[in-house]
């Protein structure tokens, strides 16, 4: 027989939860649905920074890779033909030789001279515009300021009367390729002159020399 005896100090609320035995406890609830979709919306958008990151990185390793192929392509057809042409050139070196060996004054004294030299000078032009043609030029540095990269110093000339550092003969000829030294010209450099004024930089901002291999330079991939 159940009990109807109520305890009289217990509350309305304690009573209801007597009255209920299930509703004691609450329910079982699993995680927030909220929560989860916002852990799952950072996940994606971390994905997302990660992988525009790498397209960035790829597409600016790209770009290098096409402009490096473009120069090595325009310097493969620049200087291709360096080695042939250095060859010639000690074709138009026996060229120069013949000309300067016929005395002064034989050539107008002798017709038969005069047109054999005609036509070596004719060849030797001939030939200079042809490899002028090919992105040659020859260098007769003669009073200019000494440039080891094109030019070889033979020896010294003492005279105050030029800078010092003046080219003042030249015994041979030098050629150049494109921006290249093909051969070095041969030259004697004065010497107890006045000292030649360095070139000035040009005014304003100077700017940072560009890496030969880095036309985008890591961290900088052209993105907002």
């Amino acid at each position: 027989m159940p009990n109807d005896k109520t305890d009289p100090s217990a509350t309305d609320e304690d009573q209801a939860k007597a009255a209920d035995p299930g509703s004691a406890a609450p329910a079982n609830q699993g995680p927030d649905p909220s929560l989860q979709l916002g852990a799952d919306l950072d996940a994606l958008l971390a994905e997302n920074a990660e992988m525009r990151d790498r397209l960035l990185r790829t597409m600016a390793d790209m770009e290098n890779l096409r402009r490096r192929t473009e120069r090595e392509k325009t310097d493969t057809a620049r200087y291709a033909i360096s080695n042939f042409a250095r060859d010639v050139l000690t074709v138009g070196d026996n060229l120069k030789r013949t000309i300067e060996h016929v005395p002064q004054g034989a050539a107008a004294q002798d017709p038969a001279l005069k047109s054999f030299l005609e036509g070596v000078e004719l060849t030797e032009r001939e030939l200079l515009n042809v490899l002028e043609r090919h992105g040659v030029t020859r260098l007769d540095p003669k009073g200019a300021r000494f440039d080891p990269n094109f030019h070889q110093a033979m020896y010294e000339v003492q005279d105050p009367g030029v800078p010092e550092g003046t080219v003042v003969d030249v015994m041979q000829a030098g050629y150049a390729i494109g921006d290249r030294c093909l051969r070095p010209a041969l030259v004697a450099v004065a010497k107890g002159g006045a000292k030649q004024a360095k070139p000035q930089a040009p005014k304003g901002p100077a700017s940072a020399p560009k890496a030969a291999n880095d036309d985008f330079p890591e961290g900088d991939w052209g993105g907002d």
